[in-house]
């Protein structure tokens, strides 16, 4: 499938080209991918274009297969899933994992997330000692050859109040640049690198263990979807460290400008977590934001991740 889309957007003479009033109105998943409704269960938009609650379903590894297609397309159209009341445990956690592909275990954790066992269910676990860090726009794992295509989150224990996750649709940011600036970044490479993220909290010896095999990575910056055709940003402010081949002051203007703005509220949905609630991501589609507002309070999460593809651009 290959979609072309235009949004959108009312300008004003600006010194900033992305300052914008009025609407900022990206194309619905209706439009784009048509209103074939769901029937295996009940689906229910957060926000105009990103996030969808789905009820009526247990998460677990027997779900049969033409609901699990619907939940593949309702992922592909929404980007982010959220599940209520769903009590299941690590291992069902796992087995409903296993239906979307290879799991992987996050190469740093053991390092970066003392005690950290688990081949593939990490549980972050943040509370009065270890205060959480991944209040920062990101997508899993750009700085991997092959970053994860989507991310399990699963609510074990929540703060009263707080720790919030946000989503933002990178396709919908892609869209609503104008012209001029899509035309500059089509075909642009970009570096990812781990070392002023993960590799800040490690000791050096294990940074130097591990810098040979996690080498800085390039990416398209702008990606191409397979499934969908869809173009959408894929540069992150947590682990993009500049754009290839372009002087360094236009690297830092463009990456600024990018960051910036991926950010807007209207690419965004943001989620209040309950004890059992699920949430999944396309890491491909959208980048998320982890709200550290609870400390010293408790979150607990468990999180499984799914083996992704190389990122292609559009010349690929």
């Amino acid at each position: 499938m290959t979609t072309s889309v235009t949004g959108t957007r009312i300008t004003r003479k600006a010194t900033d080209p992305l300052e914008a009033v009025g609407p900022l109105v990206a194309q619905r998943p209706s439009e784009l991918f048509g209103a074939a409704p769901y029937t295996t269960f009940t689906l229910s938009p957060t926000t105009p274009t990103v996030g969808a609650e789905i009820s009526g379903i247990r998460l677990t590894g027997d779900l049969p297969a033409g609901t699990f297609a619907e939940l593949r397309r309702a992922l592909l159209e929404w980007k982010v899933l959220f599940f209520r009341d769903q009590d299941i445990d690590r291992s069902e956690h796992r087995a409903f994992a296993q239906r979307w592909g290879a799991l992987e275990q996050h190469p740093f954790f053991k390092y970066a997330q003392p005690g950290q066992t688990d081949v593939d269910v990490a549980t972050l676990a943040k509370d009065a000692m270890t205060g959480g860090v991944e209040n920062l726009w990101h997508n899993d794992v750009t700085w991997h050859t092959h970053p994860s295509f989507a991310a399990i989150l699963r609510a074990v224990e929540v703060p009263p109040v707080g720790g919030d996750t946000l989503w933002t649709d990178t396709g919908a940011a892609y869209e609503l640049l104008p012209a001029d600036i899509r035309d500059r970044i089509d075909h642009l490479v970009a570096e990812h690198d781990w070392m002023d993220s993960f590799g800040r909290y490690m000791p050096k010896d294990k940074v130097d263990m591990l810098r040979p095999q996690f080498p800085a990575t390039e990416h398209p910056v702008v990606r191409l979807i397979p499934e969908t055709g869809r173009r959408v940003l894929f540069v992150n402010s947590g682990f993009t460290t500049r754009i290839v081949g372009v002087p360094e002051a236009e690297s830092n203007e463009l990456l600024a400008l990018l960051f910036r703005h991926v950010q807007r509220p209207e690419f965004q949905v943001r989620l209040r977590w309950q004890p059992n609630t699920v949430a999944i991501w396309d890491n491909r589609t959208c980048q998320h934001y982890a709200a550290s507002d609870y400390f010293p309070a408790r979150r607990v999460m468990d999180r499984i991740s799914i083996v992704g593809e190389r990122p292609v651009g559009i010349s690929s």
